[in-house]
């Protein structure tokens, strides 16, 4: 059983794609990889790697919210970066939406993402 999430605070997915998917009765919610795409404006955030993060966390946090959960129901998170010297300013903002018992995590650098921004994150959340 699957239950799409398609949330009003995380901007228009840009390819065919939904925003998360809840599935095992909402018991899972698998958030698709989100970029610093501001949901209103359609505006990119570039040029500072911690802002970009932040509005990155920001769409991943609506997504969760729109599905019942939360960051404490993180199990897994993926990070793509166009530059992995990025990862220091990228970890600290991301370890600020995280209260302890940090989910499973892999950084990857990439080539190139979407809409050339410099970081992505997808995240796995499950209801206990």
């Amino acid at each position: 059983m699957k239950k799409i999430i398609s949330s009003k605070g995380a901007p228009t997915p840009i390819g065919p794609y939904s925003h998360g998917n809840l599935v095992d009765a909402g018991q899972m919610l698998f958030v698709s990889g989100q970029v610093g795409k501001d949901a209103i404006t359609g505006e990119i955030v570039k040029g500072d790697i911690k802002a970009e993060t932040h509005k990155v966390m920001g769409n991943v946090k609506s997504i969760l919210q729109d599905g019942g959960m939360e960051f404490g129901h993180v199990v897994k998170t993926t990070i793509f970066l166009k530059d992995l010297n990025d990862f220091g300013a990228v970890n600290e903002v991301y370890g600020s939406y995280f209260t302890g018992n940090f989910p499973a995590r892999e950084t990857v650098e990439v080539s190139r993402l979407p809409l050339d921004v410099n970081v992505e994150i997808s995240v796995i959340a499950v209801k206990s």
